[in-house]
């Protein structure tokens, strides 16, 4: 076997496999990570994820300093206001 149709047939082999490993390399891992169930706080909002999958609406209570009150919230992400304002959100127990 001479040299170039070694190098060509060598490099048919490695390069597919060579590519594969690139482009496994440079895809993204994953999307943005979904919100956590519950109240969590980003760099400058307060937010509540009320994670269900039948719909339903809850009652939640929002910590704020001074009086707290309560809030009816839907399925997915709310916003409660500046996280500087909330110092947090938890589920009453009921539904709305």
């Amino acid at each position: 076997m001479n040299v170039r149709r070694f190098l060509t047939t060598a490099l048919a082999v490695v390069a597919p496999a060579t590519g594969a490993l690139v482009l496994a390399i440079a895809a993204p891992t994953a999307t943005a990570a979904a919100a956590p169930c519950g109240f969590y706080e980003t760099s400058s909002d307060a937010r509540y994820n009320h994670c269900t999958s039948d719909g339903s609406r809850v009652v939640i209570e929002v910590e704020v300093f001074g009086p707290n009150y309560e809030k009816c919230v839907g399925p997915g992400d709310t916003w409660l206001g500046s996280a500087s304002k909330i110092d947090g959100a938890f589920y009453v127990g009921r539904t709305c």
